[in-house]
């Protein structure tokens, strides 16, 4: 991924307003509220790193040790708090599969350039979808993330276009069917993926793709992973566990392991 922004929190406050400008200030007070937010989100991954199971900065390599660890996390609050700031859960979302209340949310944030991104896919993607989204148990929400130039911003437009004609992960899956750079991710070349992927109306594809509404909603995932410290394709947060990289299976049947488990006990809890 590339390279992280973080919000600054800490400085003076604002000076009072001068006379005859309350629109200024009103606009800075609202500005330093989202940084605050930020930050706050930053924060909550400051602490995460502290423990040990950061998002590495690395491009996915397998060599890393596993994120997981015992059930009874003392860091749980913060995964808690991290899982409903990035997740969506919404009904309509055509770039999730799985249940919108599903005991366990992993959200993937991927370059269409990225090999690794790729190799998830193609690896571990479909088991992860018979084993733990048809049971019920997970749901993925995918978030565009382009890091590697414009090719990687036509693609995450593309696949946007595609999902408005319900068909985003067909084209997700075509596009990561074998590892596609620069010229490959062309304007036509998208459309010619998009057909193959069985979207209907081409024009309005392409229209999409190149519409305002495609590039502010890949804008707002891409803010979303800034405002977190994502700085690597693929990451994941499991349950707001991060997992960084194509990681073997077992990595990530054990932070699946550990946030249902949580969110069972949680859910027990609550219910006394």
């Amino acid at each position: 991924m590339s390279p992280s922004t973080s919000a600054k929190t800490g400085k003076p406050g604002p000076k009072k307003p001068a006379a005859g400008k309350p629109s200024a200030a009103k606009a800075r007070t609202t500005r330093s509220r989202r940084l605050a937010a930020a930050g706050a989100v930053v924060a909550l991954l400051v602490a995460v790193v502290a423990a040990g199971i950061a998002i590495a900065k690395g491009s996915g390599g397998d060599d890393r040790k596993p994120s997981a660890s015992s059930s009874a996390d003392p860091q749980q609050a913060l995964y808690n708090q991290v899982e409903r700031t990035t997740s969506r859960r919404a009904e309509d979302d055509p770039m999730a599969v799985g249940k919108p209340d599903a005991p366990v949310v992993m959200v993937e944030y991927a370059d269409y350039q990225c090999s690794f991104c790729g190799k998830f896919t193609r690896d571990s993607q479909p088991e992860l979808i018979k084993k733990y989204v048809d049971t019920g148990v997970l749901r993925i929400e995918f978030r565009n993330f382009p890091i590697f130039g414009e090719p990687s911003v036509r693609a995450a437009r593309a696949s946007w276009a595609a999902g408005q004609q319900g068909r985003f992960w067909q084209f997700h899956d075509e596009v990561y069917a074998k590892t596609r750079k620069g010229d490959a991710l062309a304007e036509d070349k998208l459309v010619d993926l998009a057909r193959t992927a069985g979207v209907r109306d081409l024009d309005r594809f392409r229209s999409d793709m190149n519409g305002s509404a495609a590039a502010d909603a890949v804008k707002k995932d891409q803010e979303q992973g800034y405002g977190i410290g994502v700085s690597s394709t693929p990451s994941f947060l499991v349950g707001g566990r991060p997992v960084a990289g194509a990681q073997p299976m077992e990595e990530f049947e054990a932070a699946i392991a550990q946030a249902k488990a949580a969110a069972e006990a949680a859910r027990a809890k609550a219910g006394k």
